[in-house]
């Protein structure tokens, strides 16, 4: 058996990160969103579900879940630009956005 020439770390890796990625809609989306609504939002919100394109997305308050009703084609946006850079797709239709405990699980506390 002849053995292969070592290999940088760096591509090593990249092919482990790669074997490792989310296989849903819904957990791409999660590992997404902080980039995509940055930390403040990511702090208030949680993305919970995916169905058929749209995401729901749990709010800390139906004040939140207003609010970001009002600002979701620009969060759509967002996150589809940043999954098509993580991921190479994006598979997000709109969002959905629901005060904590009314259609989606409460947001986890960080």
């Amino acid at each position: 058996m002849r053995r292969q020439a070592p290999r940088a770390l760096d591509s090593a890796l990249d092919g482990l990160v790669a074997q490792l990625r989310p296989a849903t809609t819904l957990a791409r989306v999660q590992e997404a969103w902080p980039r995509a609504v940055g930390p403040a939002l990511s702090a208030e919100t949680e993305p919970v579900s995916e169905r058929r394109g749209t995401v729901t997305v749990s709010c800390r308050s139906a004040v939140w879940a207003q609010e970001l009703q009002m600002m979701s084609t620009e969060l759509l946006a967002n996150v589809n630009r940043v999954m098509e850079e993580g991921f190479g797709a994006s598979a997000v239709d709109s969002l959905r956005f629901v005060a904590a405990g009314r259609g989606g699980r409460s947001v986890r506390r960080r």
